[in-house]
């Protein structure tokens, strides 16, 4: 089963806004057995908006609509969707008490305009919006089915999730979808498909091994349809392990989860602390860390020591350090995360001291440089590593080889 995805909207096109919908929809609509052929943006113009119907209908069986459903002059979807399918206006009830009641909790006036919210085309069923004054409208046209609804993010998911999915479920006989993911890091993914390139060939054609790769990581997803549930686990889960245990030592988790929280989940099932010391990062790591919730658990802090004054002041490195290897250095970051791990009386720490860019090179340091440390009661130890001259890219590079090193100390001290 295919479905394409429509997003409406000049904001998405010239770049206001980012389109964060269509990414969950598509997911959501896989975990049902849904499978999106297409997304498309297309800006508020109604033949642009009709020819993308068109094509998706040519497409896909299930066509999902998002934004241009408020009610001034430029929010045109729901009359380019009524002049599609050749239907005039009917004004519904409910919805139009559910507009008034909204209106009359925030005690503001109500103007025709709002009013004219309640007004569907009349060969739609309204899908309720509890959440907003646009109902969304689902058409069975054409042997197809589309669905319109609003491009306000949360009011979109909820009417997805208590209306749209359970109708699809309903509606189309799906089948099973299973997908199992293997995150792993320290190892590049072309040789990853080199280790794993005859279980990649035995795998029947149901089956799909799709490689992602992220700045230092690489997820392996294997995917599946079926309509034997069961066994569509079970031999996906069976690949699953054969890949696992053929690249073992660079395997972090095997689920689709971040690589932080997979550190994180390792150091809180064995009851370890962490702290940081970061200063090209600017404090990058400890914000991946402490996105989760449960963080608490497990990291305790750290410190964002850009200047040399606050690395000495706060961590304890020593000047001497500074004046005679610099800031980025092996002495000095092992001094950072000693310092660290000292100060904040945790069991682990890890430092970042490098050049992000996109200036501050030098010939025997040129931008991209970045040193890591990893400090523990085994010890500390250090790694250079030599990263681009993209400021951000170096940036994230760093969290995750940082989160990487500490990976790999954790599973020697276990």
């Amino acid at each position: 089963m295919l479905a394409e995805i429509i997003t409406i909207g000049d904001e998405i096109l010239i770049g206001q806004i980012v389109d964060t919908n269509s990414a969950w929809m598509a997911q959501t609509l896989n975990n049902i057995g849904i499978r999106v052929k297409q997304i498309s943006s297309v800006s508020d113009d109604e033949q642009h908006i009709l020819d993308a119907l068109k094509l998706a209908e040519s497409r896909a069986e299930v066509i999902l609509i998002t934004g241009g459903l408020g009610p001034t002059k430029d929010d045109i979807t729901k009359r380019t969707l009524a002049k599609y399918f050749n239907m005039g206006f009917r004004r519904d009830e409910e919805t139009l008490e559910q507009v008034s009641a909204i209106f009359q909790r925030a005690n503001r006036p109500m103007i025709e305009l709002n009013r004219m919210q309640a007004d569907v085309p009349d060969g739609c069923v309204v899908v309720p919006n509890r959440n907003g004054t646009a109902p969304g409208m689902w058409f069975n046209e054409h042997g197809k089915i589309f669905v319109s609804m609003p491009g306000v993010p949360y009011e979109m998911m909820y009417m997805m999730e208590e209306e749209v999915l359970p109708r699809l479920k309903a509606a189309l006989n799906l089948p099973f979808i299973y997908h199992k993911t293997i995150l792993t890091a320290g190892i590049g993914e072309s040789f990853l498909a080199l280790r794993i390139a005859e279980i990649e060939a035995a795998l029947p054609e149901y089956i799909k091994l799709a490689y992602l790769p992220k700045l230092g990581q690489v997820r392996l997803r294997l995917s599946g349809s079926s309509r034997d549930e069961a066994q569509l686990h079970t031999d996906i889960d069976r690949y699953s392990r054969m890949i696992a245990d053929e690249v073992r030592e660079f395997v972090v988790v095997e689920d689709d989860i971040p690589l932080e929280k997979a550190v994180s989940d390792i150091m809180k099932s064995r009851n370890l602390s962490l702290s940081t010391a970061e200063s090209c990062t600017g404090g990058y790591i400890a914000h991946l860390l402490t996105k989760h919730p449960g963080s608490s658990a497990v990291f305790s802090g750290g410190a964002v020591t850009y200047a040399n004054d606050l690395k000495m002041a706060v961590l304890g490195v020593q000047a001497s350090t500074l004046m005679e290897f610099g800031a980025v250095s092996e002495q000095t970051v092992k001094e950072m995360a000693s310092g660290a791990l000292q100060n904040f009386k945790t069991d682990y720490a890890i430092s970042v001291s490098g050049i992000a860019g996109p200036d501050g090179g030098t010939p025997d340091k040129p931008v991209g440089t970045v040193w890591i440390a990893v400090a523990s009661r085994h010890g500390v130890e250090a790694r250079k590593f030599n990263f681009g001259n993209k400021r951000t890219q170096n940036i994230e590079r760093a969290a995750a080889s940082a989160l990487t090193l500490l990976l790999s100390r954790l599973k020697l001290d276990q």
